[in-house]
């Protein structure tokens, strides 16, 4: 199965964490990446300390765990490969509505892409059998 199918048919909660060029590290809530044909992902995001770390440090970590019980999901390990502010394709690909006032309000948004260097189950070091593409 590929990362593009596995994050399209299960439901769960993502976390995307990454750490600024001191180490200092910070977790959110993002949602689902957007996977593309060549294995890359993007998230949109806003300008927060997410984004302002990747500007110094470009590794990061995504964890997604599945809805249910005990703990099922994925680690992903990341690297920035770039950034985009082009409004059009990142209207195109936000997920989340708002009216024009509070998505200005909210402030300005990037279209993040990375590689995805490495994949690890949620818990343990073993094989997912999920491949990029």
């Amino acid at each position: 199965m590929t990362l593009k199918q596995y994050l399209d048919s299960t439901e769960g909660k993502s976390i995307l964490s990454s750490a600024n060029a001191d180490g200092m590290v910070t977790s959110a809530i993002y949602s689902k990446p957007h996977v593309f044909d060549d294995g890359t992902i993007a998230f949109v995001m806003r300008k927060r300390l997410t984004q302002e770390n990747l500007k110094t440090n470009p590794y990061a970590s995504y964890m997604f765990i599945e809805e249910g019980p005990g703990y099922k999901g994925i680690r992903l390990f990341l690297k920035k490969i770039k950034e985009e502010t082009d409004d059009a394709l990142i209207d195109k690909m936000k997920r989340r509505h708002l009216s024009p006032e509070e998505d200005k309000a909210r402030g300005p948004k990037f279209l993040t892409h990375f590689r995805v260097e490495k994949i690890m189950p949620l818990i343990g070091d073993g094989e997912t059998g999920l491949t990029r593409r």
